[in-house]
């Protein structure tokens, strides 16, 4: 299984300045332990203490917001786009 990864330039320093990644698993969250397992640092950056995405983390799932899905546990497939986008603050 493979899923296509894109990585936010904040991040990309943990990715040895990849900027997309390949990743596997069959939901955010084990999409997340992979990251984690092969780029270290990475699932900290992401989810809280609760296990829950960071306010300030975006994750989309082939374009569709995984807060608007079923969060961590949203199903992920062979072929899926995962795209990482921190929250932009200011005015």
């Amino acid at each position: 299984m493979s899923i296509v990864v894109r990585i936010p330039t904040p991040l990309r320093g943990l990715t040895s300045d990849q900027d997309v990644v390949d990743g596997a698993g069959a939901s955010l969250g084990e999409l997340v332990a992979d990251l984690e397992a092969r780029y270290p640092g990475m699932a900290e950056r992401l989810i809280d203490e609760g296990g829950e995405l960071r306010r300030f983390v975006n994750v989309f799932i082939n374009g569709e917001d995984v807060r608007f899905l079923d969060g961590m546990a949203t199903v992920i497939g062979d072929g899926d786009e995962v795209s990482i986008v921190p929250a932009v603050a200011g005015g």
